[in-house]
This record gives C-alpha cells, sequence and structure tokens, in this order.
C-alpha cells in the first residue's frame, strides 16, 4: 500500500489514495496500526482520499484508536495540496466531500506546489442536540462544568464534529492531559467531545492547546480552531478576525457571525512517501 505522510501545521495523518484503485478493506485496523509512532509509520490518524461522484475527492478519516471522525480542518487543506500536488486535479480551487459536506478550498501555489490553503468551513453549528451535547442552551454558553476537579465555563460548538471550549487563564500551565480525556467523555457530550482550552492575548490574538476525541495531545486541530473562534464570539472575547497560535503553528480564522460561514487559512506539508507493507 502506497502512502503520503503529511501534516497540517503539525497535526499528522497517514494519507492513502484509492484513486488508482487501491482497496483498504479494515481502514479502521489499519488506522490503529500505522498511526502507532514506536511500531508504525507515527501520525495522529489515516486520512483515505477516494473518489467522489459530487466533489474533487472524498475524504475519510479515522483516528489514532480506529474511530471515524466526520471532519478534520488541517487534514482537508492537506487532501486539497495531495490532489494538486500528485496531479489528481489541477485546479486553483477544490471541492471535497466530507463528513461535513462538500467544502471548497482555495490554494496558495508556489513553484507548482501548495503552500497554504483557505477553507470555506461552512456556519458553525449552534443547536445543543446537533453538537450534540445536553448542556443548556443553543448554543451552550460558559456553561459552568467541574471537570477533574476543576472548575470550568464550557462553550460547544460543533464543526461537523463536535467541540468543547474552555478559556483559560494560563494554557502553557494548563493540565490538558488530565483535564482533556475527562471532557473528553464526560455524560454531557454523548458522542464525545474535542477539547481545548484557550488563552486570550487580544482581541484578535488567542492561544490554544487541544486534546482530540480518538488521538489525544495533538499539536492543532483545524476544526477545533474554527470552534474557539466563534466561541470567542460569541462570548465576547475575541472580534470576527483571529490568529489562532497552537503548538504546532498559527491558523487565520475569520467569521461575520451566526449564520455567516467560517474560513480557515493554514499551511499544508507532505513529509514523506513510502510503501507499507504490513
Amino acid at each position: 500500500m502506497k502512502f503520503t505522510k503529511m501534516h497540517g501545521i503539525g497535526n499528522d495523518y497517514v494519507y492513502v489514495s484509492t484513486f488508482d484503485g487501491e482497496v483498504i478493506a479494515d481502514p479502521a485496523r489499519l488506522a490503529i496500526a500505522v498511526s502507532d509512532r514506536h511500531f508504525g509509520i507515527g501520525s495522529d490518524g489515516l486520512i483515505l482520499i477516494v473518489p467522489s461522484e459530487t466533489a474533487d475527492a472524498r475524504m475519510r478519516m479515522f483516528n489514532a484508536d480506529g474511530s471515524e471522525s466526520e471532519m478534520c480542518g488541517n487534514g482537508v487543506r492537506c487532501v486539497a495540496k495531495y490532489l494538486h500536488d500528485h496531479g489528481i486535479t489541477r485546479k486553483g480551487r477544490v471541492t471535497i466531500e466530507t463528513g461535513r459536506g462538500v467544502l471548497t478550498l482555495e490554494l496558495e501555489v508556489e513553484n507548482d506546489l501548495v503552500q497554504r490553503v483557505r477553507v470555506d468551513m461552512g456556519a458553525p453549528i449552534l443547536e445543543a442536540e446537533k453538537i450534540p451535547t445536553t448542556l443548556p442552551g443553543h448554543p451552550p454558553i460558559d456553561v459552568p462544568l467541574t471537570v477533574a476537579g476543576h472548575d470550568l465555563k464550557i462553550t460547544a460548538v460543533s464543526m461537523g464534529n463536535p467541540h468543547a471550549v474552555a478559556f483559560v487563564d494560563d494554557v502553557a500551565n494548563f493540565p490538558v492531559e488530565l483535564v482533556g480525556p475527562a471532557l473528553e467523555n464526560h455524560p454531557a457530550f454523548p458522542r464525545r467531545v474535542n477539547a481545548h482550552f484557550v488563552e486570550v492575548i487580544t482581541p484578535n490574538e488567542v492561544r490554544m492547546r487541544t486534546w482530540e476525541r480518538g488521538s489525544g495531545i495533538t499539536l492543532a486541530c483545524g476544526t477545533g480552531a474554527c470552534a474557539v473562534a466563534v466561541a470567542g464570539v460569541l462570548t465576547g472575547r475575541s472580534r470576527e478576525r483571529v490568529l489562532a497560535h497552537l503548538p504546532g503553528g498559527d491558523l487565520s480564522l475569520d467569521w461575520d457571525g451566526v449564520g455567516a460561514p467560517i474560513f480557515m487559512t493554514g499551511a499544508a506539508t507532505e513529509v514523506f512517501s513510502g510503501d507499507w507493507t504490513e
């Protein structure tokens, strides 16, 4: 099986294209195997790039634990880069089918290679039952919740996958490794949740860390950064244009408010390709 290792600001996945007829019989098991950072390739999960009847390609994303997720913002940028750089399509604007629907992505190309991608991520989902969460409010905004002994205020948002955002004073020293898994599996989130802890630097700049559902601590989460931008506007902590600093790099987010789509811009990087011979 031919694969390509790629990352979006450190959020790394193993990418496999089935455009050449490659058949992946058990992607969940494969995701667990290739993600292992000691005995596999090493990644936050597996992303399949498959033909689509409604877009230039379809993306299927599997976490490191084998569970399938609806969407990955950093991953979809890399899929767009793969489509262009590997000659599947050479358009400056591509469409990709995801669990969130069909997304449109604009490519920034230098020396015939994609460097950055701007993604129309669609409008955030704010109805509690669609996020889904049992927390009160549409959406739940600054809902008090005690998790692993820490008193948090949770704002919940879906970007096609569920996110819980908590603003903290000192994100660098916040115990993400303790609170993250407890929040991921909290009963208020029936399908588990991606947990984000955010420090506001200025109204146009935030710093965040993530515990990703099914993968643990990751260097970046694109849909999570979008959720953080939405939560910042909804709670009055940040403005419509915000730069998010994640451990792996920066993402630019633009959101004009309820009902509007959110746009995410960031890098996409190819690391290496190879053959998996399990």
